[in-house]
Protein backbone atom coordinates (compact mmCIF):
# COMPACT_ATOMS: atom_id res chain seq x y z
CA UNK A 1 0.00 0.00 0.00
CA UNK A 2 1.40 3.63 -1.18
CA UNK A 3 1.46 6.62 0.93
CA UNK A 4 0.77 9.94 0.27
CA UNK A 5 3.15 12.77 1.43
CA UNK A 6 2.17 15.94 2.59
CA UNK A 7 2.91 18.60 5.36
CA UNK A 8 0.64 16.77 7.33
CA UNK A 9 2.07 13.24 7.31
CA UNK A 10 1.71 10.52 5.23
CA UNK A 11 -1.80 9.15 4.38
CA UNK A 12 -2.50 5.80 2.51
CA UNK A 13 -4.84 5.50 -0.79
CA UNK A 14 -7.78 4.10 0.76
CA UNK A 15 -7.83 6.55 3.42
CA UNK A 16 -7.30 9.23 0.72
CA UNK A 17 -10.22 7.82 -0.92
CA UNK A 18 -12.22 7.70 2.38
CA UNK A 19 -11.71 10.98 3.27
CA UNK A 20 -12.38 12.18 -0.76
CA UNK A 21 -15.63 10.40 -0.48
CA UNK A 22 -16.58 11.95 3.22
CA UNK A 23 -16.09 15.27 1.57
CA UNK A 24 -18.31 14.85 -1.03
CA UNK A 25 -21.20 12.61 1.13
CA UNK A 26 -21.09 15.74 3.66
CA UNK A 27 -20.52 18.32 1.59
CA UNK A 28 -23.25 21.61 1.86
CA UNK A 29 -25.47 21.24 -1.02
CA UNK A 30 -25.60 25.37 -1.20
CA UNK A 31 -21.85 25.53 -1.39
CA UNK A 32 -20.44 22.35 -2.65
CA UNK A 33 -16.63 21.87 -3.78
CA UNK A 34 -15.03 23.83 -6.27
CA UNK A 35 -14.51 21.41 -9.19
CA UNK A 36 -11.31 23.03 -9.70
CA UNK A 37 -10.31 21.41 -6.65
CA UNK A 38 -12.17 18.45 -6.92
CA UNK A 39 -10.36 17.80 -10.29
CA UNK A 40 -6.78 18.73 -8.66
CA UNK A 41 -7.74 15.69 -6.27
CA UNK A 42 -8.53 13.15 -8.61
CA UNK A 43 -5.27 14.08 -10.59
CA UNK A 44 -3.37 13.71 -7.58
CA UNK A 45 -4.69 10.36 -7.04
CA UNK A 46 -3.90 9.51 -10.80
CA UNK A 47 -0.47 10.76 -10.05
CA UNK A 48 -0.52 8.14 -7.09
CA UNK A 49 -1.32 4.85 -8.86
CA UNK A 50 0.52 5.76 -11.65
CA UNK A 51 3.66 5.83 -9.62
CA UNK A 52 2.63 2.94 -7.59
CA UNK A 53 2.19 1.27 -11.30
CA UNK A 54 5.61 2.13 -12.22
CA UNK A 55 7.61 0.96 -9.06
CA UNK A 56 5.84 -2.71 -9.57
CA UNK A 57 7.62 -2.44 -13.26
CA UNK A 58 10.82 -1.34 -11.75
CA UNK A 59 11.37 -3.97 -9.38
CA UNK A 60 10.21 -6.74 -12.01
CA UNK A 61 12.99 -5.78 -14.06
CA UNK A 62 15.38 -4.88 -11.45
CA UNK A 63 14.49 -8.72 -10.94
CA UNK A 64 14.77 -9.78 -14.22
CA UNK A 65 18.29 -8.24 -14.36
CA UNK A 66 19.63 -9.74 -11.52
CA UNK A 67 18.48 -12.96 -12.65
CA UNK A 68 20.19 -12.29 -15.88
CA UNK A 69 23.24 -11.39 -14.70
CA UNK A 70 23.18 -14.13 -11.91
CA UNK A 71 22.59 -16.97 -15.08
CA UNK A 72 25.57 -15.06 -16.70
CA UNK A 73 27.36 -16.53 -14.22
CA UNK A 74 27.07 -20.36 -14.21
CA UNK A 75 30.55 -21.55 -15.24
CA UNK A 76 32.06 -18.91 -14.18
CA UNK A 77 34.78 -18.77 -11.10
CA UNK A 78 34.08 -16.12 -8.86
CA UNK A 79 35.54 -14.56 -5.84
CA UNK A 80 33.76 -13.97 -2.97
CA UNK A 81 33.44 -13.32 0.80
CA UNK A 82 32.91 -16.24 2.86
CA UNK A 83 30.71 -16.65 6.09
CA UNK A 84 33.66 -16.74 7.74
CA UNK A 85 34.96 -13.05 6.44
CA UNK A 86 37.82 -14.75 4.22
CA UNK A 87 37.77 -14.63 0.47
CA UNK A 88 37.30 -17.64 -1.10
CA UNK A 89 36.59 -18.83 -4.88
CA UNK A 90 35.25 -21.37 -7.13
CA UNK A 91 32.94 -22.04 -10.14
CA UNK A 92 29.64 -21.09 -10.28
CA UNK A 93 27.04 -23.97 -10.40
CA UNK A 94 23.60 -23.17 -10.49
CA UNK A 95 21.37 -20.53 -9.27
CA UNK A 96 18.08 -19.88 -7.47
CA UNK A 97 15.69 -17.05 -6.59
CA UNK A 98 14.84 -16.90 -2.75
CA UNK A 99 12.81 -13.84 -1.53
CA UNK A 100 13.33 -12.54 -4.60
CA UNK A 101 17.20 -12.14 -4.02
CA UNK A 102 19.46 -14.40 -6.25
CA UNK A 103 21.47 -16.96 -4.62
CA UNK A 104 24.21 -18.54 -6.46
CA UNK A 105 25.83 -21.80 -5.94
CA UNK A 106 29.37 -22.36 -5.74
CA UNK A 107 30.74 -25.32 -4.21
CA UNK A 108 28.89 -26.02 -0.81
CA UNK A 109 28.30 -22.12 -0.34
CA UNK A 110 25.14 -20.13 -1.48
CA UNK A 111 26.42 -16.40 -1.75
CA UNK A 112 24.23 -13.38 -3.21
CA UNK A 113 25.18 -11.37 -5.93
CA UNK A 114 26.20 -8.08 -3.60
CA UNK A 115 29.05 -10.70 -1.94
CA UNK A 116 30.93 -11.23 -5.47
CA UNK A 117 34.53 -9.40 -5.62
CA UNK A 118 35.41 -9.91 -9.02
CA UNK A 119 34.45 -12.68 -12.14
CA UNK A 120 37.36 -14.68 -14.17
Amino acid sequence: MSAISGAGGAITQDQFLTLLIAQLQNQDPLSPVDTKDFTTQLSQLSTVESLQTLNASFGEMLKLQQLTNGAGLIGKTVSYTGADGLPKSGAVGSLSVENSNVILVVGKDRIGLDQILSVK
